[in-house]
């Protein structure tokens, strides 16, 4: 995974085809809406296991049944590929999450 800051254009590029996230400031951000507390929890455990599996960690905000995630590389000093690439996964897990409302 690259850790080389991306350009605006690339960022911009990247965030059309994950239209969920956005880019408030140096990172990318989506919040996650489950049908309870419960169901939040299992997304938050499936990530927190994923990020420290690929070493890479997000911010997590838990608000009762919302998960909002911020990421980014701060050895690079902003958003790189390797943020992209953790949002995707968070996408993917998400799905997995049963009755996800």
């Amino acid at each position: 995974m690259s850790t080389t800051r991306l350009s605006d254009h690339e960022i911009a590029s990247r965030l059309d085809a994950r239209s969920e996230w956005s880019q408030p400031g140096e990172e990318i951000q989506r919040t996650f809406r489950f049908g309870n507390f419960l169901l939040a929890m299992e997304f938050v455990g499936a990530i927190a296991a994923h990020a420290e599996r690929v070493q890479h960690h997000p911010d997590i905000l838990i608000r009762y049944s919302r998960v909002t995630l911020s990421l980014s590389t701060h050895d690079a000093g902003g958003i790189t590929e390797k943020d992209f690439e953790f949002a995707a996964e968070a996408d993917r897990l998400a799905s997995a999450v049963p009755a996800n409302a």
